[in-house]
């Protein structure tokens, strides 16, 4: 009981109907963005961290912009960010804490590809209670939490327009997948094979779980390494819109994973998002 109550404070602000953890997700969000697109217009070079992953300079301005609104609003909630995290600073986690990635997508944003994104979840025992990516190339941003999904459309000027209710799409006779552009795997074509999928198309980024969560796609398989920052937000939004994502023998994915036998802290195993109830 002392934990739902924690977790309805963070969310809610006294006296308000919106959840206030949300109101901020969607500042800090929009304010990265454009931060972002100020460097995306500009052109910048991307640096190599020590995993080989790039980075630049828009995802370090993006992540000391969401830092400052979580630890303004939430300072007593702890914040797993990419970057901070590769810098080596890593705070220490209990039942619920914050996930960020203030650029999922780098390559495709050096690479000029509108489907980079921001990412900024909220993790409640194990499981990714809300969410918001914002791709701001493509002024579109999608919000999740507590069974509640929806899409924004976002001006030039990075204000919202309209917001629309999402929600999966139901269990179609021909399925259509959605795959890594950067990470494809020859087990992605056998589960393809395997599961008789119709057609597949290849995106980056979070957005796959977007377009899972609004209905335009029916599975996500992922069998290449992903780390918890690049599939909460979109997770939390997937699953409030009525999907789910699992690990390979059918289990929820988790989030908080440390001290891990086998792989690095917060490391994902592989998982299958569906739109829909998995048919493993």
């Amino acid at each position: 009981m002392k934990r739902e109550n924690d977790y309805m404070r963070s969310m809610m602000e006294k006296g308000s109907n919106r959840p206030a953890m949300l109101e901020t997700f969607e500042r800090a969000a929009l304010e990265a963005g454009k931060a972002i697109m100020d460097v995306y217009r500009a052109g910048c070079t991307a640096a190599s961290k020590a995993d080989n992953s790039p980075v630049t300079i828009a995802d370090e301005q993006a992540e000391r912009i969401i830092l400052a609104h979580l630890y303004r609003d939430f300072p007593d909630i702890p914040v797993i960010a990419e970057e901070s995290v590769a810098a080596g600073i890593v705070p220490a986690v209990g039942s619920s804490f914050f996930l960020v990635d203030p650029l999922d997508g780098t390559r495709e944003f050096v690479d000029k590809r509108p489907e980079f994104t921001v990412n900024i979840a909220f993790i409640v025992d194990g499981h990714p209670a809300a969410g918001i990516v914002f791709a701001p190339a493509l002024g579109v941003a999608f919000l999740g939490e507590n069974g509640t999904a929806e899409k924004l459309h976002v001006g030039p000027d990075f204000r919202v327009e309209k917001r629309l209710p999402i929600n999966v799409r139901l269990a179609k006779a021909e399925r259509t997948a959605l795959a890594s552009r950067s990470h494809n795997s020859p087990q992605t074509a056998r589960f393809l094979a395997e599961q008789a999928i119709s057609e597949c198309k290849n995106i980056g980024s979070s957005l796959k779980f977007c377009l899972l969560a609004e209905g335009e796609a029916d599975v996500y398989p992922r069998f290449t390494r992903t780390m918890e920052w690049d599939t909460a937000a979109g997770d939390a939004i997937l699953r409030a819109a009525g999907g789910c994502t699992v690990t390979l023998d059918g289990r929820p994915l988790t989030y908080g994973k440390t001290r891990q036998a086998h792989d690095a802290d917060f490391a994902n195993p592989d998982f299958i998002s569906w739109g829909n109830a998995p048919r493993l």
